[in-house]
Formats: C-alpha cells, structure tokens, sequence
C-alpha cells in the first residue's frame, strides 16, 4: 500500500493506514479489513510502532500524535492529523511565519570500491559501530528481533567534557537494501529518522544517509544549525566509513589471491 500525501489536503484514513503497514509493520489484510472499528492495539500493533508513526507523521504532516495512539481507530488518528494541521498550518499561499524555523533535513552520500553485500553486512553490524564510527564509545544491544534491533549509543566525551547517550531503533529490510532508523530517546529533537540506502553500482556501493528531525524549542541549537552540524558530520563520518570498508575488502581479496596461490602450488 502506497500512498503519496499531499500537503494541501486533509489526510485520511488510507493515509495514516499505509504509514503503518509501510513504516509499522501492520498486517495489510488487518488494514483493509478491521481497521474502521478497531484500535492499533486491537491491531496487534504496540508501543514502537506508534513511536515510528509519531515520527513519520511529524516528519509528513508537522503534527505530533499524541502517546494515547495505541488506543484510537487509524481514522481517530487521521482526525487528530488534521485538527493539528488547521492550528499549525498557515493558509495555502501565505508567507511562513517571520522567524520560522522549518524542519531539518539532511541527505548526504558516499561511494564504496567494495561489493554491496559486504557493505550492507559491515554497516548493519550494530553492535560492531564502535569499530565503523569514531565519534561513538560503547554499542549495547537492548533487543533484537527478525531484521529490528534496539539499542543504545554512547558517545565519546565532547569539548565540554559532556557524554551523549541514547536509544535508537533500526529496521532493516535486505530485499531493498533500505533501512529505517529513529531515535527512540529524542533528547534535544522532537524526532529523529534517518534512513539509509544502498545502491549497487558497476564498481562498488553508493550509500546514501538521509535524516528528517525537527529540534525541541529548548534545545541549545535550532533546526537550521543542527542541520549545518549534521552534514559535516555525516560526511566525516561516511568518508572514514568508506576508507575502513574499503581496507577490509582489499584485505580479502588479497588473502583470496594468497589462498589460490597456495592451493595451486
């Protein structure tokens, strides 16, 4: 199911359905059968799954659902959207508010010389990030389930000698090569969901980081400096992802070669 959302219109229920069955994990049959009457929980949905919704409507409709999701009908919620949208949204047309501080938005990319399952298999290696990244400390695995991890990121100590730590959930879908992230401990953000894509070219992996936040209003820094921090990390950060990558596929295939070699003498 998929639907694209128009800014312009009131979201229905079919939108809010195809979120969760997109980004949710909900059963398509229960969607288009019991979702009129029945509850997310009455769905078989739970309390990650409205985090990914609050996230992914934050990110679409700039409307926070409320934690008592769990609770309401798929069409409640679509109301609760759009109740949101008429007292935040300015009128079609109109000039934003002076001072408005719109979403951040992020996309930043980088080419491997190495074969994509080796990418996708080094990079989806949570609990090995400490190896991968240099800005986090310690990786803890809280839960992991089919192609779904949760965890907790630490990391090092910053200028002001302050330690950031945090949850955060992945889902991973490897037919697509596509993996979807969010915090679940926000923090300073009011959301934050990255997503991650792999694409297989002729010579390598392109891997491209896109994240979509929005800051709290008492956060030390607003959307649009967050973003401009965000981008030189990521592509710090992907740089020596590509170097470390690059050295263990080289790696192999010169032990590869030996291993040949040797076999055959």
């Amino acid at each position: 199911m998929t639907v694209e959302t128009d800014p312009t219109r009131p979201a229905t229920a079919v939108d809010i359905a195809a979120i969760l069955v997109r980004n949710c994990g909900l059963d398509p049959a229960a969607a288009a059968g019991r979702a009129g009457e029945s509850s997310l929980a009455e769905l078989g949905l739970d309390s990650l799954a409205v985090l990914e919704l609050q996230a992914v409507a934050a990110q679409t409709f700039q409307v926070q659902i409320s934690d008592d999701a769990l609770g309401m009908t798929i069409a409640e919620i679509a109301e609760q959207v759009n109740r949101g949208r008429v007292t935040a949204d300015p009128p079609v047309g109109a000039d934003p508010p002076v001072g408005a501080d719109p979403p951040g938005h992020t996309e930043n990319s980088v080419f491997i010389a190495a074969p994509l399952p080796l990418v996708w298999d080094i990079t989806n290696d949570v609990a090995r990030w400490t190896e991968l990244f240099t800005e986090y400390a310690e990786v803890e695995i809280l839960d992991r389930h089919d192609d779904v991890v949760r965890f907790r990121l630490t990391m090092f100590p910053d200028s002001n000698g302050a330690v950031w730590s945090w949850v955060s959930e992945r889902r991973a879908d490897p037919d697509r090569r596509e993996v979807s992230a969010h915090r679940v401990e926000t923090g300073p953000f009011e959301y934050m969901r990255i997503h991650w894509r792999y694409d297989e070219l002729p010579d390598g992996t392109r891997m491209t980081w896109t994240q979509d936040f929005a800051m709290r209003p008492t956060a030390p820094v607003d959307n649009a400096a967050m973003t401009d921090r965000i981008n030189t990390n990521s592509r710090i950060q992907l740089n020596i992802i590509r170097d470390r990558i690059e050295r263990v596929y080289r790696e192999s295939a010169a032990s590869a070669r030996t291993a040949s070699t040797g076999s055959g003498s």
